[in-house]
């Protein structure tokens, strides 16, 4: 057993796949599944089992993949190690970050971090808090900039600043000349959501008590996939949403027809946090990236002091 046929059984757990499998690993079909057997073998287990339709990992091969993934970190580790010695802000920093967030925050960083810190080679990757948390457990990306609490038993959190929700609303609302929006104000409207599994769509459930409500609003089956969408269905008049305020500074919000609030309440904000695994060797570019992340943030967050990694 190597590091090599660890490769080969962690790429065919995740792509369930064995001609996939084999193009990530950059080898022949044929010699994947030979080395995949040729393990099984000198372990005396099945990993997968096979039929002409799919590949399925057996229960026995669930814990020899949690270990392999383990091994193959602690390698990573070592590599990273050495690079550490020579450069520890130098090569790839594998980072994910919500969809609420991306198009908002990473133009604000992205050329500061390259200025600054060139030798530095950030990877996105844009998905929703299950899966990033997902892929951090397994190793697939460094960390991850979300904006809900994880455990800490399993990460390690840096947070960041907490972004206040704005509320937007259809210019003929008839709460458009009030000073204040209140509570109560929120708890009646007409709120539309992002699609379930949006963080941001708990949270603004949360803000406006919608779990609490019987009645939850004609357009209660309206969800949308993006922020954009649901800023053009306000404007089409169709509701009110809550948006987190760096998606304020975008050109897309400069439309007719809708009105931009901030809250004046109590807990109306998210917490951005960077969540990573107690074990990942390169805390000095974390410290880096969020170095980057606080310096160029706009005033209309409120940053959160955080001592750097050790």
């Amino acid at each position: 057993m190597n590091l090599r046929d660890l490769t080969y059984i962690i790429a065919l757990a995740e792509t369930q796949h064995f001609g996939k499998a084999a193009e990530r690993c950059f080898v022949s079909q044929p010699t994947l599944s030979g080395q995949v057997k040729k393990l099984e073998d000198e372990l005396g287990v099945i990993i997968f089992e096979r039929t002409n339709r799919s590949v399925k990992i057996t229960p026995v091969g669930v814990d020899i993949l949690e270990h392999a993934h383990q091994i193959m970190e602690q390698s990573n580790i070592i590599h990273q190690i050495a690079l550490a010695h020579q450069d520890p802000l130098s090569g790839p920093l594998r980072i994910g970050i919500i969809p609420t967030l991306s198009p908002y925050l990473m133009p604000i960083i992205l050329l500061p971090l390259k200025e600054q810190y060139p030798q530095m080679k950030l990877i996105l990757s844009e998905e929703m808090t299950e899966v990033l948390l997902e892929r951090l457990h397994n190793y697939e990306i460094d960390a991850a900039l979300i904006a809900t609490a994880v455990d800490a038993e399993m990460f390690d959190v840096m947070p960041l600043f907490d972004e206040p929700f704005w509320l937007v609303h259809p210019d003929e609302k008839a709460f458009y000349l009030r000073d204040k929006i209140t509570q109560d104000d929120l708890n009646n409207m007409d709120l539309l959501l992002l699609a379930e599994g949006h963080c941001l769509a708990d949270q603004t459930m949360d803000i406006c008590h919608l779990n609490n409500r019987s009645h939850q609003g004609e357009m209660a089956d309206l969800r949308a996939s993006s922020l954009e969408t649901l800023l053009q269905l306000v404007a089409a008049g169709f509701g009110s949403t809550l948006v987190p305020a760096l998606a304020m500074n975008g050109l897309s919000t400069r439309r007719d027809n809708i009105v931009i609030r901030e809250l004046q309440l109590n807990n109306t904000y998210r917490r951005v946090s960077l969540v990573f695994r107690k074990s990942f060797p390169r805390k000095p570019a974390l410290n880096a990236l969020s170095q980057i992340v606080v310096e160029n943030l706009p005033d209309t967050v409120r940053l959160l002091r955080s001592k750097k990694l050790e």
